[in-house]
């Protein structure tokens, strides 16, 4: 259980101007949403409230639907209702893998806020920071629950937005000390430890290849480009006994023997996993025992042994968007930030 359940509640008044409600959205720039200096600890408090309500079954979330207009590309409708913050919308957000060659990002959106009373739009924001924090803060909630808290060595696989927000969010959770990464551009991983490095104040070392940033660590991230038809690079034996493991690009990088080798596999969501595994992914991955919410609310355990090999597929979950959407729009509205737009 958590220790100290998050006091969330529906929008007040003060937040919700009486004179916008109706005539007025609230535009939030990327800029802007980064402005409100949300910090990576809020974030993962806030998820993990979040995944004890839906553990008790408190929330309304279906599985995202999508669209597919390149190969390995999607663009995603991913709507969700958390009644006690007063949060309700959707996230409209794709990921594209050869942007990167283009210098656009991977992943880019837009998500719009509703009041959950009467359905009006409050808020419109870039969605980029969002999906970058909740993503590692959905690895920290699940490392919490299924790691050994003496953690201290983090292998990360793809140095990129997502390498960078993990390795943040179990630097909140685990005392970090050592951290391997690899990146199949090795200037990016070279960027990477030296922003990181200085940033969390621990060591970072260049991997020469997948298995030296797995082999030996207590937790691993792979957090490359989600692939359907993938050659995976981590086979059986490489993540040791009692290590936690967070596929964030799904198996794109896990061999199934390697995943079948996990004392305990989690997942954030049963349905959307059913919903990946019909459409061709997870061919070869064994069914969950149980998701977070299940694991935060104490109806399913977490780690039992130090032996254990835990590994957590968060799919990334249109519930953990609200969670932190409504915590922007409330720090956006009191600080003045963003610009009002007619409807």
């Amino acid at each position: 259980m958590i220790g100290n359940e998050i006091q969330s509640r529906p929008l007040s008044p003060e937040a919700r101007p009486a004179d916008s409600l109706g005539t007025k959205v609230l535009y939030l720039s990327r800029e802007d949403v980064e402005i409100v200096n949300l910090s990576m600890r809020e974030v993962i408090d806030a998820l993990e409230q979040m995944f004890l309500e839906k553990g008790r079954g408190q929330v309304e979330m279906p599985p995202k639907p999508g669209i597919h207009t390149r190969p390995d590309a999607f663009i995603h409708a991913m709507p969700a209702y958390i009644p006690s913050q007063g949060a309700a919308g959707m996230k409209w957000v794709s990921g594209y893998p050869e942007n990167q060659a283009k210098g656009l990002p991977y992943i880019n959106g837009l998500m719009i806020m509703n009041d959950p009373e009467t359905g009006l739009p409050l808020a419109l924001m870039d969605c980029t920071w969002i999906t970058a924090k909740r993503t590692g803060a959905a690895t920290a909630v699940a490392a919490k629950y299924l790691a050994r808290p003496e953690c201290s060595s983090v292998g990360i696989i793809a140095c990129g937005v997502q390498g960078r927000s993990n390795l943040e969010a179990l630097a909140c959770q685990f005392k970090v000390t050592k951290v391997k990464a690899f990146d199949t551009h090795r200037e990016v991983a070279r960027q990477f430890a030296d922003e990181m490095g200085e940033r969390l104040g621990v060591e970072i070392e260049l991997a020469d290849n997948p298995k030296d940033a797995v082999v030996g660590k207590d937790l691993v991230v792979t957090s490359g480009p989600i692939l359907k038809e993938a050659t995976p690079p981590i086979e059986a034996g490489w993540l040791a006994e009692g290590s936690f493991a967070s596929p964030v690009d799904f198996d794109s990088y896990w061999q199934g023997s390697a995943l079948k080798q996990a004392s305990k596999l989690a997942t954030d969501d049963h349905e959307q996993m059913q919903y990946y595994r019909k459409v061709g992914y997870f061919g070869d991955t064994p069914a969950p025992y149980a998701d977070l919410g299940e694991i935060v609310a104490g109806l399913k355990p977490g780690r039992e042994a130090a032996d254990e090999r835990a590994i957590s597929i968060n799919l990334g979950i249109a519930l953990e968007d609200m969670a932190i959407g409504i915590l922007i729009y409330r720090k956006a509205v009191e600080s003045g930030i963003g610009s009002y737009l007619p409807l």
